[in-house]
């Protein structure tokens, strides 16, 4: 059985849990001196391109996935995280291409289809980011995130009463996931949608959300 995306990139990238700054620093020190003595090990490239994600060091990052990919040109990890440090840098065109050709390693991936078509939307290509969201829930018609990704889509683009109903999907299959909850009530408030909002908004309260904490939207409730 084929893996996941997700659990190949797990499985390569795992690293420690580093609680500050300072430490993730030390980290990526020591995985460097490590890399020093081993230039060609791909997976101390990968461990220490992971650190400088987390440090938000995109160009180190790029260096490490793009010597990575020129030895290993499908490797999943590699191609994965440079279509996120691509996009970070603003290469949209770039990122694309990676996430294209990590699809053609792995078709159909979750992962890679909700990366590309997220974006797309991002680099207002509104069809094809609208066309991939769409392919997706369909291919995974179970998936809050998919849903919620496409909410989030719709929202975007103002199309509040559509969004509503999405967020709507996603807290269908996940009802404890408090941010599809609090998007949710921003689409309809967005839509006009106001009364019902604050029914929204009681409900949580009633479930233990202090009330102080939701006091922006109740304001905007009033509005």
């Amino acid at each position: 059985m084929r893996k996941t995306l997700l659990s190949i990139l797990l499985a390569v990238t795992t690293i420690a849990v580093a609680q500050t700054q300072q430490e993730l620093r030390d980290s990526l020190k020591l995985i460097t001196q490590q890399s020093s003595f081993a230039p060609d090990s791909i997976d101390l490239r990968l461990k220490k391109a992971s650190y400088n994600v987390m440090l938000e060091q995109w160009e180190y990052a790029k260096n490490e996935y793009d010597y990575v990919l020129n030895r290993e040109p499908l490797n999943i990890a590699a191609l994965y995280y440079r279509a996120y440090v691509n996009e970070r840098l603003g290469r949209y065109n770039f990122a694309r291409l990676d996430y294209q050709n990590l699809l053609t390693v792995v078709p159909g991936n979750f992962e890679a289809q909700l990366g590309l078509a997220l974006l797309n939307q991002k680099d207002k290509h509104y069809r094809e980011a609208m066309d991939g969201i769409n392919i997706l829930v369909e291919a995974f018609p179970d998936s809050a995130v998919a849903y919620a990704a496409r909410a989030g889509m719709e929202k975007e683009r103002k199309m509040y009463d559509i969004a509503v109903y999405d967020f709507d999907k996603a807290i269908s299959i996940e009802p404890d996931n408090q941010d599809y909850k609090l998007n949710k009530i921003d689409a309809l408030i967005l839509a006009g949608r106001k009364e019902e909002a604050e029914r929204c908004l009681n409900e949580l309260v009633k479930a233990g959300t202090p009330k102080a904490s939701l006091m922006d939207l109740y304001k905007r409730c009033k509005k």
